[in-house]
């Protein structure tokens, strides 16, 4: 899958996680990332990969890191897409049957 396919499913799977949300995708600072995720007091920057091994560029691991130091940030791609959501949602005190999805 392409990354901006990817990206699409995901910015729709997060705003029903998430009712109400704001799901901004960021193009203007290099390395910057891809997703800016705004949820009542809540924010997260999420780098969007194609695939795990895909490459990084030089700024990417820092402003991943430097939003997961002050909110939520992570990098995420298929393979780990379901743990980087549970993890979202355990961080924003929510779960899946909160958001109207099945339990695990």
């Amino acid at each position: 899958m392409k990354e901006n396919g990817f990206q699409s499913k995901l910015i729709k799977e997060l705003r029903e996680l998430f009712p109400g949300a704001l799901v901004y995708k960021n193009e203007y600072v290099q390395g910057f990332p891809d997703l800016t995720v705004l949820w009542n007091e809540h924010w997260a920057l999420l780098e969007c990969k194609r695939e795990e091994k895909a490459s990084k560029r030089k700024n990417q691991p820092y402003y991943v890191e430097k939003a997961n130091q002050m909110s939520f940030g992570r990098f995420i791609y298929p393979e780990n897409k379901q743990e980087v959501l549970n993890e979202l949602q355990q961080a924003w005190g929510t779960g899946r049957e909160a958001c109207g999805a099945e339990s695990e």
